[in-house]
C-alpha cells in the first residue's frame, strides 16, 4: 500500500542525515511500530510519510502514485489520518462535532451522518452524554479515544499514530493499542505507530528499530 523508495532526510548538512536509502512497504490490514530512541528521527519519518514535511532525497509511493504528484494537501485530506500524541481536537468543540467536522473536511461517504459518528464514539466508550460535552472536559484517555474514533469515521486507508500513547496511563494505553489492532484488521487499514515504548510495540504486527541512520525489522 505505502511504499518508500531511497527515502533520505537531513536538516543542513547532507553528510549528517537523519537517515538515507530506506526501502520499507506497509500493508492494508497490518499494524506497524517504529521504535527509537529520542533524536534518531523516527517522528520527522512519521512527519514524512503524513505528507507533512518533504524528503530531501528518495521518494514515497501510494500504491503505484508518487506523493509527490498527489500532492501533499490532497493527500493529508483524502489518504491519511494522523493521531497525535497532544490530541489536536477542535477544543471549543464536542467529541461528536469533532467527528462530523473532520468527515465533512474530507469529504468521507457517512458525512453528516450523526448517528454514525456517535456510534463510532460508542464503540470507542464514549456515550452519548460524553458525546456531546465540551473536549476539554474529558480525560486524556477519553481524548485519546475521540481522536482515534475520528480517524475511524474518514475513509483514510493509512493511520499514522505520534506517540498516541505518551500521556496515558497502563489502562488507556492497552485499551488505545487494541483499538489501533481493530482499525487494522476489522477496517482493513495500514496502522503505522511511532512510540518509544516497547510494550506498545509489541503488540503491533510488525516492528521496525531506527537505529545508527538505518531501519532495522524486529518482527
Amino acid at each position: 500500500m505505502l511504499k518508500t523508495e531511497g527515502l533520505g532526510y537531513w536538516y543542513q548538512d547532507k553528510d549528517q542525515p537523519l537517515f538515507q536509502d530506506i526501502n520499507l512497504e506497509f500493508y492494508i490490514g497490518q499494524s506497524y511500530a517504529i521504535l527509537g530512541h529520542s533524536g534518531t528521527g523516527k517522528t520527522t519519518f512519521l512527519s514524512l510519510i503524513a505528507g507533512l514535511d518533504k524528503p530531501k532525497e528518495g521518494d514515497i509511493l501510494l500504491g503505484d502514485r508518487s506523493l509527490k504528484k498527489i500532492g501533499l494537501t490532497n493527500y493529508r485530506r483524502k489518504d491519511v489520518s494522523i493521531v497525535f500524541q497532544a490530541y489536536n481536537l477542535f477544543t471549543y468543540m464536542s467529541p461528536l462535532n469533532n467527528l462530523m467536522t473532520a468527515m465533512a473536511i474530507t469529504g468521507a461517504k457517512h458525512a453528516g451522518d450523526k448517528v454514525y459518528a456517535k456510534q463510532i464514539l460508542n464503540d470507542f466508550g464514549i456515550s452519548e452524554e460524553l458525546a456531546l460535552r465540551n473536549v476539554q472536559h474529558l480525560s486524556g484517555g477519553q481524548q485519546q479515544r475521540v481522536a482515534i474514533a475520528r480517524t475511524m469515521a474518514c475513509d483514510a486507508q493509512l493511520v499514522v499514530a505520534d506517540e498516541p500513547t505518551g500521556n496515558l496511563d497502563e489502562d488507556n494505553t492497552r485499551d488505545v493499542i487494541v483499538q489501533f489492532q481493530k482499525i487494522a484488521h476489522e477496517q482493513q487499514k495500514c496502522v503505522i505507530i511511532v512510540t518509544h515504548e516497547p510494550d506498545v510495540a509489541d503488540q503491533c504486527d510488525h516492528q521496525f528499530r531506527l537505529e545508527n541512520k538505518q531501519f532495522t525489522q524486529l518482527a
